[in-house]
Parts: structure tokens; sequence; C-alpha cells
């Protein structure tokens, strides 16, 4: 569904930061997307969907195909009708708005306006506590409700593909675990492809079909997602374990080996 080959991307045509990253989604499937802080995962996530140039960034290598079409080199405009949409990190939205005033914005590229109605109730049906809050002001919103209004803007689109940057970010974890359980519910239910960009590795894993770990720019570490909770770098790294079950420090971690195969 959608295929990245070799991508490379720079900053101010001076700044490297995606270094040959390359990957996969499959449809209907959860692919993670993990690795620590200036990993490059958001980068990846604006190359997708076309919006590099908004910061001075370009893809200077590479090409990244959806359904089999290029589009690398389309602008953000098509590439969200084409049925990419992105949840940015920080939970962006109209605060000015009501919440189902936010939701309808979401629906902004649907040519059947006969289906505003039945896809409100869709998203309520996932975010029973939106349907409550839906004449609030989005920016008196708690942080969990304004992630819940994201996702479903972005479903109100009735995306492909789904691509979550950070939907964790600074959400007490009762909440992460809610938000991601619907995740996976949109994703069997609506039959969605999600592209998830985490730092909460354990959290990404527990739903994911598929993971890659980008270090610096470059993919290192990629596999099921079911393989890579029992990877010992992964419980080293990520989850802080060593094969003894002792906590560790980041320090004493040893980096991931490059991996040396190209995706099959």
């Amino acid at each position: 569904m959608l295929r990245l080959d070799n991508i490379e991307v720079k900053y101010s045509n001076v700044i490297l930061v995606l270094k040959g990253v390359s990957l996969k989604v499959e449809p209907r499937s959860i692919v993670a997307l993990l690795g620590s802080n200036g990993a490059g995962k958001s980068t990846t996530l604006k190359a997708i969907s076309g919006v590099l140039s908004m910061e001075l960034g370009q893809i200077t290598d590479g090409t990244i195909e959806f359904n089999d079409v290029r589009i690398d080199r389309q602008s953000p405009e098509e590439i969200v009708k084409m049925g990419i949409v992105q949840v940015v990190e920080g939970r962006r939205l109209f605060r000015h708005l009501i919440v189902e005033e936010n939701l309808k914005v979401g629906a902004y590229t649907s040519r059947d306006g006969g289906r505003m109605g039945r896809d409100l109730d869709t998203v309520y049906s996932y975010f029973p506590q939106l349907k409550n809050l839906k004449s609030r002001i989005s920016g008196f919103l708690s942080g969990g409700e304004q992630q819940m209004l994201v996702i479903g803007s972005a479903l109100m689109a009735h995306p492909s593909l789904m691509c979550l940057d950070e939907p964790s970010l600074g959400l007490a974890p009762h909440l992460v675990r809610e938000i991601f359980d619907i995740v996976k519910r949109i994703n069997l239910e609506e039959k969605t492809s999600i592209l998830l960009v985490e730092q909460n590795v354990r959290a990404a894993l527990s739903i994911a079909d598929y993971g890659y770990v980008l270090e610096n720019g470059r993919i290192v570490l990629d596999g099921a997602a079911s393989k890579l909770e029992e990877n010992e770098d992964i419980k080293e790294f990520y989850f802080g374990l060593s094969d003894l079950g002792q906590r560790k420090s980041y320090r004493e971690v040893k980096h991931y080996r490059r991996r040396k195969r190209w995706l099959s």
C-alpha cells in the first residue's frame, strides 16, 4: 500500500536527517515506527504527507509510492485526496471552534455532504466523550480529549492510511491505553491502515503488526511486532531491562547492529 524506497531528506539543503529510509505498510495493517527523540520519525511522516517544504525540507533521493502511484512529488492536498491523512504531533486543532465544528473541518475533502451525519455518528461511537462535549470550545478540552478530537477529525476524511505522530505524548497511562485500544478498533472496523510513530515502544508494539526502529535517520531493525517485543536490544534500550531482568541505563546499552538486508 505504502512503500518508501531509500528516502533521503535534507533541511535547508544542508542538514541530512533521513539517510536511506526504506519501509512499507501493507493494506489494513498497523506499522509502528519507533525510535528515540530526534531519530527522524516525524520527518518520515512529513515526507509521506508532502509538507516538508513548509520547514525548508526536501526529499533529495529515493521514492515514495502509495497504491503503486509515486507521491513524493505530489502536493499535500493531492496526497490527502489520495487517502493519506496525518495526525500531527501536538494535538493541533482550531481551538476557537467547538468540537463538532472541528470534526466537520476534517471532512473538507469529502464530496458526499450527505454522509456528514453518519460520519459524525461513527466518530462518536469511537469517542463517546466527544459527543457529550460536541458544543464545547475545543481549546478548553483536556489533553486526552484533544487527542481524541484530532483522531476523530482525521477519521472524518475516510483515510485509507492514517499517520499518527506521537498520540501518547503527554497523556496519563490509562488514557494511552484507551487511545491505543481505539486506534486498534479503527484499524479493524474501518479497515484503515495505520502508520504509528511512537516513543512509547511497549504501547505501540502491543497493537502493531510490524515495526521499524529508526536511529539517527536510518532503519536499524525491523520485524513482526511480536518478535520485536522479545528482541533483547529492544528490551535493553527501550524497556530498560537486561537479559537478567535488571534495570539498565541507556548509556550502558549498545547501539543496534545495522541491518544488512533490504525489505523483501
